[in-house]
């Protein structure tokens, strides 16, 4: 069987190896995609997997295709968000004050996923294989031939892994990686409120923990509980009247009377590192990448703009064969900043507000940070980009 030749070859479509197989294929690339098995269509019902998509992620999304196809009724802007500290530390983040039209977007990840999905069938531009497995991947001088398991053979220019955290991708091209386990887990659930949330995002320090309330459509919220892992535990096996009054109480009722919509769900939160994101034929986007703790709720927006670089740097050296160190090593230099500088912020935010005996720093820095509007208002422009 003759091999089907492209430039660009993706590992994983989840929603930003989809993102990233849509923005090469818009840029008149030949691209394929590889996935396991298609994305469920969504239900009614809510997703547990929530993201705050950044404003500039969000047009990144519409020129790519996916946002257009999102429901409407499924998407809520956040206009405010109120920070509070474990004593009197607090800080609100306003778009009006900071003016802009909105922090962030929340929405699904279920419906996200649709949306580019449709988005990659109605463009035409990317080949997918699905559902595929990879049989094996054996890499020559110039091009990696990819065997799936079905017999089909694949050769390509560059294989981009977008193949989440326990990345195959990443393995196999041996790439070192570094994991930090931070010996918490992400405890994740959704309400209705009693009290109208009024788009406004709620976060809590306390206990070493972090709470995060963001606001859903309908007058519902997505809660974000990052907690030690024998607590997470504890709150996943509560049921779910014991559940919403621990969630109601730690959130000093300011949402009003709880209604739990999904059940709860842990995951463990840890930092990875990854040395370089770009080898011979190879590039890395997304978990694949790098992981952050979520407390800046930055992880997907990450993604994406790995997506992003990534395209634009390949349209750029579209004539020139695509695996080339000198191509790739100018996308892990557009790359290298904003995760650096992510991962040690949201690093260094969780040893801060996991250190009993900074309780006094922290609080009086967010009462500094109150009150210089200027600082606030450079604070929402860097978290929209």
């Amino acid at each position: 069987m003759n091999p089907q030749r492209y430039q660009v070859v993706i590992i994983g479509a989840g929603l930003v190896g989809a993102a990233a197989a849509l923005a090469l294929g818009r840029q008149g690339l030949r691209v394929a995609l590889i996935e396991r098995q298609p994305p469920p269509v969504p239900d009614d019902a809510w997703d547990t997997r929530i993201y705050a998509i950044t404003p500039a992620n969000q047009r990144f999304l519409t020129r790519i295709g996916a946002w257009q196809r999102m429901d409407a009724e499924r998407i809520q802007p956040v206009f405010r968000m109120d920070v509070a500290g474990d004593t009197t530390g607090a800080i609100r983040l306003d778009a009006y004050e900071a003016g802009v039209s909105h922090l962030a977007v929340i929405v699904e990840s279920g419906r996200l996923q649709d949306a580019l999905w449709q988005a990659l069938q109605v463009d035409g531009n990317v080949v997918l294989h699905c559902p595929a497995s990879i049989a094996s991947l054996d890499q020559g001088e110039s091009l990696t031939r990819i065997a799936l398991d079905d017999g089909t053979l694949l050769e390509a220019e560059l294989v981009v892994g977008a193949d989440g955290a326990a990345s195959r991708i990443r393995e196999w091209a041996g790439m070192a990686s570094t994991l930090t386990p931070y010996g918490q887990s992400g405890v994740v659930a959704n309400f209705a409120c009693g009290i109208p949330h009024r788009g406004t995002a709620f976060q809590w320090f306390f206990d070493s923990d972090i709470l995060a309330w963001l606001p859903l459509n309908g007058n519902c919220m997505s809660m974000v509980w990052s907690t030690r892992t024998a607590h997470a535990d504890e709150l996943v096996a509560l049921d779910a009247a014991a559940l919403t009054a621990r969630v109601q109480a730690a959130g000093h009722d300011r949402l009003g009377a709880l209604h739990l919509l999904t059940p709860a769900a842990a995951f463990p939160l840890r930092l990875i590192r990854v040395d370089s994101v770009v080898a011979p034929g190879v590039a890395l986007i997304g978990d694949a990448a790098h992981g952050v703790h979520p407390l800046a709720g930055q992880g997907v927006n990450l993604g994406f703009g790995d997506a992003e670089s990534l395209a634009e740097v390949l349209a750029q050296h579209r004539r020139t064969r695509l695996g080339d160190m000198r191509v790739l090593r100018a996308y892990a230099r557009q790359r290298a900043e904003p995760v650096r500088r992510m991962q040690a912020v949201t690093h260094g935010l969780h040893y801060l507000f996991a250190d009993s005996r900074a309780a006094w720093l922290r609080n009086a820095g967010m009462q500094v940070v109150d009150h210089l509007p200027p600082l606030k208002a450079a604070l929402v422009r860097e978290a929209m980009s």
